[in-house]
């Protein structure tokens, strides 16, 4: 009886309690995620996820041990430094594209999107993936203003509706949209390369 008793005391003691970061979200099925800053207590959540990247807007080094968590998983960050006030110029256009350059490259995927809080530096680089395809602006900020919540600023929602992206049609030369899945209407990007047929095995 006694050793029944240890034995699931100790399979308790090892069940991984699955806490994904605040205001966590899925922006596209299985390749791009949207969350406030991960702390070590939502670790075994990322590695759920399989990320191949995360992409911080934050503007303070990056602690330690979520970068060895980076590191033991073989995670690549890149990290974008947007100051996170309310002034108008918080936002610079320049740094968003340059993430959003990160983004749309399906080798990164599956990718995290955070900053502090998931909020609104996240939900801007959000916003402008989503003009990027071709979303209408009302829902754009829409679900700007969904993970905002009350915080809502009006000078991202301007941002947003200024941003324009057709200057980086030029980073999308050699990259193809092709339907993605069995009947599905969403796009991905894909490069080239990724296109190039195997040669087919058959049996003889």
């Amino acid at each position: 009886m006694g050793v029944i008793l240890e034995e699931e005391e100790s399979e308790f003691d090892n069940d991984v309690v699955m806490v994904p970061p605040p205001n966590f979200a899925t922006v596209e099925d299985n390749s791009i995620y949207r969350s406030g800053f991960p702390q070590p207590s939502n670790f075994p959540f990322l590695q759920s996820l399989q990320l191949k990247s995360i992409l911080c807007l934050c503007t303070e080094p990056y602690p330690e041990e979520n970068l060895e968590f980076l590191k033991a998983n073989n995670v690549k960050l890149f990290k974008f430094g947007i100051d996170g006030t309310k002034e108008p110029t918080a936002i610079p256009r320049s740094t968003i594209t340059e993430a959003l350059k990160v983004l749309i490259d399906v080798r990164n995927h599956p990718v995290l999107i955070h900053c502090r809080r998931g909020k609104h530096r996240t939900g801007c680089l959000v916003g402008c993936l989503r003009i990027l395809q071709n979303w209408c602006l009302s829902s754009v900020l829409e679900e700007y203003k969904h993970y905002a919540g009350t915080k809502s600023r009006p000078t991202d929602l301007l941002f947003l509706e200024k941003y324009d992206a057709s200057f980086l049609r030029h980073c999308l030369q050699n990259l193809i949209c092709q339907y993605q899945g069995y009947g599905s209407r969403k796009r991905r990007l894909l490069y080239k390369e990724d296109l190039v047929q195997k040669p087919r095995i058959t049996s003889a």
